[in-house]
């Protein structure tokens, strides 16, 4: 039987585990680290990829957000565990807890001293906390108070650490001219997504909670490794020799319909010219983009080099520098590769090695090949039509990258596929817009669209969800009339 005086010791000691990780959370933000953010970094990488898949599916866009409220949950139910242990158990517990809370910090945070010292006071807080456990209502309040004072400041210490850097990125200038804005023939449709996606309209996937902050006046690209002559090179210097080109990212996580694609107008680097200058040596077969934390994406340098795979040293996005979501300074790119196979955001390094190294994804189950984007066509617009009475407009965007989208088709229930108009495309390797009237007696009606690439590939009808090789099928709506 659970008695009152129970319950009052599993809110108090709920109680202090909010503190704890409030406490921790503010001095890790003192010197820009974040305690929740590094043991949701931590989880991310322990939870076996069935739980991470089904994440994904259920929180979408709003997987950081769940996976920090996660953490909190689980730190005060910590708290309430450690709370029923025998005393001579409890301190020892904590103490190893905090330890590799501090051990994961050095090992996951790029601003580990405070994040060290965040762990550190939170286990020292929750020891305390546990030892003499607030009393009644208003003790546990006190200590909630306390934790939600903490993380305020943390909050605020983000913030204004954020702000720092987005000034010293306004500072940097334009990357890249998007001049006029771009034009193909279907921008009298309400609701189609627009040719080039906004910065902040673009979806954001990566295993890191909260983007590394970084100085574009110290941070250098390093070319490194199996090379005959290193390369360390600025952000000034990059921006000398980057082109512009339009292309489509891609999500391997975005199902037929979603959201998680985006199209944007890049200016980077060309890897191959990079490779050039470097100068492999002949056993050099795979480049390693690493991140200021340590994150590696490897792809084979052969198809790189030689152009085959137009890679990217990205350095801006849109006509300006890129944001630190999207991988301030510099990212890799390489278009018609899902997200997760294109290469690392947050960039410090490009190394040439051998095919002994290890990525992040194949540790996880990934296949250690690339994943390559199929054709998919989105449904943007089921509308009255505005040309004829009694007509519906569908519209929407299609991609199939590297090769470039040949045709859309639509179709009505299990009809015939009818072929969509195609706005001018921007390049082979962007989104291209699509529209077609069809005529719809009364009634519903489940209309679906299909895409057709260059290279005679047509979207595939079947569900395959993303995990292991990327998802596929027909983005299906309802359209009443």
């Amino acid at each position: 039987m659970v008695t009152n005086g129970d319950r009052s010791s599993g809110v108090g000691a709920a109680a202090v585990g909010l503190a704890a990780l409030g406490v921790g959370e503010a001095i890790a933000a003192t010197r820009g680290g974040s305690l929740i953010d590094t043991l949701g970094r931590a989880a991310i990488d322990a939870a076996p990829v069935p739980v991470v898949e089904v994440t994904v599916a259920m929180s979408g866009r709003h997987d950081k957000i769940a996976t920090r409220l996660g953490i909190g949950a689980g730190v005060v139910a910590a708290a309430v565990g450690l709370a029923a242990l025998p005393e001579r158990l409890r301190t020892p517990v904590t103490a190893a807890a905090g330890a590799g809370a501090a051990a994961l910090a050095t090992r996951l945070s790029t601003r580990s001293t405070s994040t060290v010292a965040g762990a550190v006071a939170a286990s020292g807080v929750l020891a305390a906390g546990l030892r003499r456990r607030p009393r009644g209502l208003l003790g546990g309040l006190a200590w909630i108070a306390t934790g939600a004072g903490m993380f305020a400041a943390a909050h605020t210490l983000h913030h204004d650490l954020d702000r720092r850097q987005d000034n010293d990125i306004r500072r940097i200038g334009p990357m890249g001219a998007l001049g006029v804005v771009p034009q193909d023939g279907l921008e009298d449709e309400p609701g189609l997504s627009p040719l080039v996606t906004a910065a902040r309209r673009m979806y954001v996937a990566d295993v890191n909670l909260r983007p590394p902050r970084i100085d574009p006046a110290h941070w250098r690209l390093s070319v490194t490794g199996k090379v005959a002559h290193p390369l360390r090179l600025t952000l000034n210097e990059l921006a000398e020799d980057a082109v512009e080109f339009d292309a489509v990212m891609v999500c391997v996580h975005n199902h037929p319909g979603e959201g998680r694609a985006a199209n944007g107008r890049w200016f980077g680097v060309p890897l191959s010219d990079l490779l050039k200058h470097a100068i492999p040596e002949s056993d050099a077969t795979r480049l390693v983009t690493r991140a200021v934390d340590g994150y590696t994406i490897s792809l084979p340098i052969e198809p790189l080099r030689s152009g085959e795979w137009p890679g990217y040293v990205v350095i801006g996005m849109n006509g300006e520098p890129l944001t630190p979501a999207h991988g301030f300074p510099a990212r890799v790119f390489v278009p018609g590769l899902y997200g997760q196979y294109t290469g690392a955001k947050w960039l410090g390094e490009l190394e040439l090695t051998d095919d002994t190294h290890v990525d992040y994804w194949w540790r996880r189950g990934w296949p250690a090949g690339p994943l390559w984007v199929t054709p998919q066509a989105r449904i943007d617009v089921t509308a009255p039509g505005r040309a004829a009475a009694g007509t519906t407009t569908i519209a929407g965007v299609a991609w199939a990258p590297p090769h470039g989208v040949a045709g859309v088709e639509v179709r009505v229930g299990e009809g015939d596929w009818h072929s969509a108009d195609l706005g001018t495309e921007l390049g082979a390797a962007a989104w291209r817009r699509w529209r077609v009237a069809v005529e719809l007696p009364p009634g519903e009606h489940q209309v679906q669209a299909r895409a057709i690439s260059r290279s005679g590939e047509v979207q595939e009808g079947r569900h395959r969800p993303p995990f292991p090789t990327g998802p596929s099928g027909f983005h299906t709506v309802t359209v009443e009339v």
